[in-house]
């Protein structure tokens, strides 16, 4: 899931991406990283000086088609994708 999207993402994309994201969703995001890699994403983002929020979203729209891609390809499962039924 995440491990495999992570891969497949820029991480240019990743640290601007993650700018506005919460603490929790970053957490997630390091947890799926190899502990130097999960260090080095950390020191990018305390480098990383401001950013316009036009930026981040185009960021997060590459990632979310990288997603959607891989989603296609069979090689991740999105919640709440298009074809999915709700369980009750």
């Amino acid at each position: 899931g995440i491990r495999e999207l992570l891969k497949e993402v820029d991480n240019k994309d990743l640290v601007v991406a993650l700018k506005t994201a919460s603490e929790e969703l970053k957490a997630k995001i390091f947890k799926n990283l190899s502990k130097r890699a999960a260090q080095m994403l950390e020191e990018d983002l305390a480098v990383l000086g401001p950013v316009r929020l036009s930026e981040v979203e185009q960021a997060q729209q590459k990632i979310l088609e990288v997603a959607r891609r891989l989603e296609k390809e069979g090689r991740i499962v999105l919640a709440g994708g298009e074809g999915s039924d709700a369980f009750v």
